[in-house]
């Protein structure tokens, strides 16, 4: 189907995204990036020598979709689980010291917060290089009767705000039933949910409005990522789960707003890719925002379209902010 969508009306809707309300459940990390330059090979062996120059810590996962939609000028509670470990405080910090933002980050005794450490050399080439990345997590199911607490907080906050995003990073938040409640709570209240999803377990979240996975957990295994296969397979999905659309996440390809009856393809704009760690989370703040705030679908997906483009474009941690969005869409 063709992009027919005016400038002018993504515009609007951009504008729109400050009276939104979001409540978003799910695993929050911890992002670090390690900068720094390359100009020798180590004699202990053959790998290069990072010498470091600069460090910076942002919220990850589920946090660094609030922090995007904090950026689009979206006010933001969110409900996740961290450990008692300095990555924990760490985080709680970050998070907390965003205006806009409701934090129910519960602690968990014993329980490592998960961190993500990029190391990148800088003036590799144009934006950076990423070299390796070293995971610290755990992956557990949270603590049953912390996951009851998640559950009365969360409930609670459904009210008071205009749409649920579920992001689920397989870390434990959102393991069991947790899900299901959430979703059917929010149907109660009259409110549309969108789930950010890294798997195909699709029964967990029937009946969700949108759902947000990834092209390779949609498909079978070695099928191409095509645009005919992603419709097909998105289309099918609605029909068995009750999920009124999908946005499907395509790496460098862009994204796809599928529902049961048509299929929409959204190529990333940019002139190059350097790095689109965070374009996904960015995506889902962009759609969040836009259908909390009263957004058509369609209109919702073409700014969660320009919201990854402006991520892939850059290296490193940044989010999607409202101005450099509205400049992206009037382009």
């Amino acid at each position: 189907m063709p992009d027919t969508i005016a400038k002018s009306t993504l515009a609007a809707a951009v504008r729109k995204l400050d009276r939104a309300r979001v409540l978003v459940v799910g695993d929050a990390m911890l992002d670090r990036y390690i900068f720094g330059r390359i100009d020798r090979i180590s004699p202990d062996a053959p790998v290069p020598v990072l010498v470091v120059e600069r460090d910076l810590a942002e919220p990850g996962g589920a946090g660094n979709v609030v922090h995007n939609l904090i950026g689009l000028g979206a006010a933001c509670a969110f409900v996740s689980v961290i450990g008692d470990d300095s990555a924990g405080t760490e985080l709680t910090s970050l998070i907390g010291g965003q205006a806009g933002v409701e934090p129910w980050l519960l602690v968990q005794g014993g329980r490592r917060t998960t961190v993500k450490t990029r190391f990148v050399a800088e003036g590799a080439r144009r934006g950076g290089q990423h070299l390796l990345r070293a995971d610290r997590e755990d992956t557990r199911p949270i603590h049953p009767k912390l996951a009851e607490r998640l559950l009365r907080i969360a409930i609670g906050a459904i009210s008071a705000t205009s749409l649920l995003v579920l992001s689920d990073y397989r870390k434990g938040v959102l393991a069991g039933e947790v899900p299901a409640q959430l979703i059917a709570a929010a149907k109660a209240a009259g409110r549309p949910v969108l789930v950010d999803v890294r798997s195909n377990d699709w029964a967990r979240f029937a009946g969700a409005d949108v759902m947000v996975p990834h092209a390779h957990d949609l498909l079978p295994p070695g099928e191409a990522a095509t645009d005919a296969a992603i419709a097909a397979a998105g289309a099918a999905l609605c029909v068995a789960h009750g999920f009124g659309a999908l946005l499907v996440k395509r790496g460098a390809d862009g994204l796809s707003f599928v529902d049961a009856k048509s299929c929409l393809h959204l190529p990333l704009t940019l002139a190059e890719t350097y790095d689109l760690a965070g374009a996904g989370d960015a995506a889902v703040a962009a759609m969040a925002a836009a259908l909390a705030a009263g957004v058509a679908p369609r209109v919702a997906a073409r700014l969660a379209q320009a919201a990854a483009g402006l991520i892939g474009a850059r290296i490193g941690s940044s989010i999607a902010e409202a101005a450099a969005l509205l400049a992206k869409v009037e382009s």
